[in-house]
Parts: structure tokens; sequence; C-alpha cells
């Protein structure tokens, strides 16, 4: 070999001829040959040219590094190579290797490209795969999380967008069923555009195949479209360009997706536009779109398809929470007109309460200090105290309807049968004297004794005005005096002969313990019943299935009679055993119960003096002060005044 007077390129041309190889030869310097055989390239160079170490040197050592391309050194002194044994070089062959050594060589170097090549397709392939993956678990995590329907919305649509590197794009969800194809129609909900700033707002469109996502829901196959201004001729539906040119936009390839139920059922669609070969391009103008738009690939295509059938279900599954919210919110609204309807006198009291109850919790979430500044309420525990508030006082259905509405301490019934007794006390006493009279008559009694008679009946006549004056009075549901208290008894000891010959009392036991109730309308029997109203109010909630989300609504609308000092009911509880939300609702319903105009048993208390009753029930112990100073100090208590 030594002999061989050849150059560098006929060698390498010689290999390359055994090696059977379609090749080209690039660079050929004479010392320098460059052989490129598909998309690789292996460069045979002297070792000259490296040691060197000029630009001409680095660049092909930085090739080799990068592994753009394979280096095999010729010399017939490899110890002089020590130096490049780091600059990822192939293989050394001295010069007086054979052709076949050469070929060897070559060949060895283009299957390590190639495997070189393979490998770095398959880690991206890999790199891409787990990205793709990932996002489609992390979509499916947030989807599957998400209840509230417009951010479910705007979330599958930002994710759709996201995976096909879409400009812009757009959802419709469908109206109406199956059952009623005469009444299914699209609304479109909004719109995402990275390029411009665009104004979204609903509107209804039917469904039908002129328009793309009207097709889409009738087929129920996903459509895409290179560029919608060249649809062809048989194309069942139609682009409107009239917006394009509104807000002077290019709307090119589009990927319409169906958005199915686990019913099976169509129920919204996804309309992407605009894939980007760069997603971080915008398109700013028309030409814009001319130069970055390519249409959907196929892998877009699965990827968005893949997204659409989790959002489908999501959807659907958001649908179905929303119709289950509306359908538990109805029960709870309707539970409180039945309760309304039982006690008319307190009208309005439920939905007070809870709207003060609310106001008082938002300034809870609010507090930047005191013993509250940790606590927070989540949309759901507000929720959960709303319905609490509402059907705090639900229990009322287990209590008569008689003692609910008593305005004042004896039935209507009673004071009827007493009016009447009252009367019967008098024609009585008529009757009685006018006999006296007639036999004064019959005896020609003198006009002086006729005229005692007379007075005696004014007289009596009189006493027993002024005894129902008394009972009338005492009637009322306010603070009863002493001096009526003991008159009352003194009424309670008079007994009178009925028309069958028995003494019977002027007024009965229960009317008497009725009429010495020392304030308000009720005796201590009915108040107790009253009472009871918590506990039947805890038992019946407790018997609804609220779910995990409202799981607490029984036990904090069956505590907000509960005192801090524990003398509160039913249970007697104390302090921290009594849940925040019924603290705050205790004192939403005395600051109503006070202020309300609707009792017809008393009249509404002012405001002030209604803050002043509560201020003394802290220093009592009974509520939460710090919760009342929140309630003063951020004007909750204003909520329901009007």
């Amino acid at each position: 070999m030594n002999k061989d007077q050849r150059t560098l390129a006929d060698r390498v041309k010689a290999a390359l001829a055994m090696l059977g190889r379609t090749s080209s030869l690039g660079e050929d310097r004479g010392d320098v040959v460059a052989v490129t055989v598909g998309n690789h390239t292996v460069v045979v160079a002297e070792a000259e040219v490296l040691l060197r170490g000029d630009a001409f040197a680095e660049r092909l050592l930085a090739n080799a590094s990068r592994d753009e391309a394979a280096l095999i050194i010729v010399d017939d002194v490899p110890s002089r190579l020590d130096s490049l044994v780091a600059k990822r070089i192939f293989d050394v062959i001295d010069r007086e290797s054979t052709d076949t050594r050469l070929m060897l060589a070559l060949r060895n170097a283009f299957e390590l490209l190639e495997v070189r090549e393979r490998a770095e397709n398959r880690a991206r392939w890999l790199r891409r795969y787990r990205y793709e993956a990932g996002t489609l678990i992390e979509s499916a995590r947030d989807l599957a999380r998400e209840r509230d329907m417009g951010k479910l919305l705007a979330t599958v649509l930002e994710r759709c967008r996201f995976l096909a590197g879409a400009d812009a794009g757009s959802i419709y969800v469908v109206e109406g069923t199956d059952a009623d194809v005469t009444r299914r129609q699209l609304r479109f909900k909004l719109s995402q555009n990275e390029s411009l700033a665009l104004p979204s707002g609903e509107f209804v469109m039917p469904i039908s195949m002129r328009s793309i996502a009207g097709s889409v829901a009738i087929t129920r196959k996903l459509v895409a479209i290179e560029d919608v201004y060249n649809l062809p001729a048989d194309s069942p539906f139609q682009f409107d360009p009239s917006f394009d040119k509104r807000v002077g936009y290019r709307t090119r390839s589009i990927l319409a997706v169906p958005l199915v139920s686990a019913q099976d059922e169509v129920i919204g669609v996804v309309q992407l536009i605009n894939k980007k070969r760069d997603p971080r391009e915008r398109l700013r103008t028309p030409d814009d779109a001319i130069e970055h738009v390519v249409p959907f690939d196929e892998r877009s295509i699965e990827l968005v398809a893949s997204l659409a059938a989790q959002a489908g279900v999501a959807l659907e599954n958001a649908t179905l929470y929303d119709e289950i919210r509306h359908i538990l919110d109805g029960f709870v609204r309707a539970s409180v007109h039945a309760i309304e309807q039982r006690d008319p006198t307190t009208s309005g009291h439920s939905q007070r309460v809870a709207t003060l109850s609310i106001r008082l919790a938002d300034a809870v979430s609010l507090a930047t200090d005191g013993p509250y500044k940790a606590w927070r309420f989540s949309p759901s525990d507000l929720r959960q105290l709303e319905y609490a508030s509402l059907l705090h006082d639900f229990g009322k259905i287990g209590v008569r309807e008689q003692v609910l509405v008593k305005a004042k301490k004896l039935y209507p019934w009673q004071m009827e049968l007493l009016r009447a007794r009252f009367d019967l006390l008098h024609r009585t006493a008529q009757v009685q004297l006018l006999e006296r009279k007639v036999e004064l008559y019959a005896r020609a009694a003198s006009v002086t004794e006729l005229s005692q008679v007379e007075e005696e009946l004014a007289i009596r006549a009189g006493q027993i005005e002024a005894m129902w004056s008394l009972v009338r009075d005492a009637n009322e549901p306010t603070v009863l005096p002493q001096e009526a208290s003991s008159r009352l008894d003194e009424l309670g000891r008079l007994n009178y002969v009925d028309l069958r010959g028995n003494a019977r009392p002027y007024i009965d036991p229960d009317e008497l313990s009725s009429l010495k109730v020392a304030r308000g309308s009720l005796t201590a029997a009915e108040y107790r019943e009253i009472q009871l109203h918590v506990s039947h109010t805890f038992e019946f909630l407790s018997k609804i299935p609220w779910g995990k989300s409202f799981s607490q609504v029984p036990q904090i609308a069956g505590c907000h009679h509960e005192k801090l000092n524990g003398r509160g009911y039913p249970r007697g509880l104390k302090g921290e055993e009594i849940p925040v939300g019924s603290r705050i609702m205790a004192i939403a319903d005395i600051f109503d119960a006070l202020t309300a105009s609707d009792r017809p048993y008393k009249k509404a208390v002012p405001v002030d003096r209604a803050l002043d009753v509560l201020h003394a029930e802290v220093k009592d112990g009974a509520l939460d002060g710090e919760l009342l100073r929140l309630f003063v100090d951020s004007g909750a208590y204003r909520a329901v005044l009007t």
C-alpha cells in the first residue's frame, strides 16, 4: 500500500464500490473527502487536517461531536492522535490499509449513523408521546374535576387548541335532545384567538348540513379542511367569509370534532381554526395565514379526537351536575315555600337569614386579623351554608300550625268561648235582676226598691265588662304587669252556675295559665314544642343524601339555636362544639327576628336596638363576639334592610 499513488478520493471511491451503496462525494480537498449516503455523511480525512487545529479542523470535529457526521482518520502513526480521542472520531486506519479495510470502516460508520438516527427518532417520538400522553392525562384530570360549565368549555377549547397547535377556535353546545329534533339547535358559547382580541357573544343557529359545525353534529364525524376558501364543489357545507373580512383575519385550515356523551349523543362541537407551523407565530394579517398556516395533520386529529372523547363525557357530567344542582336548589326553595305556607307570619325570614349568613361568611373570608383571619369559605362552603340557612326552620312542619301562627296568648277559638262565657254571665245577671224586678212589681214595691235593682244591674254589667277588659288586655303578647297577674288570679277563683246548675270557673286553669304568660304569646309547653322544630329540622335533613359537598347541612341547620355558653337548644352544645356556620346563622337569625316587620305579634325593633341586643347576647356569652364585630364592621347586616 505504501506504493499506492491513488488519491484519497480514489481510495474512497474504490471502497464505496465494494460497499455497493449509492453515494455521492462532497467536499474533496485531497486530504479530506466527504461521503454522503442518504441522510448521513462520513468524512475521511488525513490526520494532519485535524492536528492543524485551524477553523476547518474545528468545524469537522464539531460536526462529529454533534453526531452530524462520522470521522475516519487516515494516518500511519496512530499514536499522534491521542489528543483527538475525545473528539468523537469513529475510526483510524493507516495509510497502508487495504480498500477492504476502508470499506469496512465506511460501512460501520454509516451503520452507526443510522443506528444513532433511529435512536434519536425513537427518543423524539418517546418524548413527544410522553408529552402528549401527559397532556391528555392532565387534561382528563382537569376536565373531570371541573364542574363549572363556563370554565369547562373554556378548558376544553384551550386544551384542544394547544394539542393541535391551532391559532383560534370556537365551541358549540347542542340544545335539545335527539328525541325532539325539531327543537335542536347549536348554541355558540365562546371563541378563542391568539392573534386577535375579538369580542365574543352567545348566539344560536339551526343544526343543518349547511354549516361545518352543524354537519359534524348531524353526521357525528369530524371534518378536516385544508382551506375553507377552496371547498370542493360538492361540499354539503359552506363557509361564510364575512367575519374574516370584518376583522381582517384569514381562516384557512379547520378541524371540527363532535363532543359525544356517554349516552352516545352529540352534545357539542369543537371547531379549531388555523394550525400553525410554529405555535409562537401570530397571524396579524391574511398574508400571515398564507405563510404560516398548514393543514391539520393526522397526529393532531388523533389527539384532538381523543381529548374530545374525554371532553364529551366531562361535559355531560358537568351538565348532569348542573341539572342535579338545579334540582337540589329547586327542592330547597320548594321546601322553604312549604314552611312559609304553614307559617305565613315569618314569610321571607329563611331567605333573609340565608342572605345575612352569606354576607357574614364573605366578611369572615376577607378577615385579615382576629381568630378568623385564616378561615376561608369556598364556593361549596357558601352553598352549603346557604342551604342550611334556607332550611333552618324546616322542622316547623312537625309543629302544630296553631302554635306556629299563635299571635296572642289565647287561640282565637279560646277567645270566642271566653267572649261567649262573659256574655252569658252578663245575660245571666240581667235575667236574675229582671226576675227580682218582676217580683217587686208583683208586690207593688216602691220606686226606690226598683231603682236599686237597676243600679245593681248596672254595677254587675260594669264588673263583667271590667273582667273582660282584663282578659282582653292580658291576651296581648306584651309584658304582663304584676297587678294584672294578681287580678287574673282573683278572676280564676271566681265561679258561676251554668244552665245545668254546675259551678264553673270564669276562666279555666289552661286559659289562666296562658293569660299569665309574662311575655310573648306562648306557654312553657308551647315554647318547648316550638323548640322541638330544631330537632325536627336535623332529623328531616339527615334523611336526605346530601353528598360530600353538603354533608354538614343537617348539622349546621340543627345547631343554629345553640349558644356558646351551653344554654342553647336542643343539645346544649358549647363553644367549639358549635359549627362556625351555625354561629354565623345564629346572629343572622336573631337580627332578622328582631328587625322583621312581618310579625303580627310584635313591632319591628330599630336596627340600633337590635344590634344592642346582639351585643348583650355576646356579653352574656351566648354569641360569638368576633363574628358579631365582622357582622357590624362589614355592614353585612344592611343586606336585608330596605
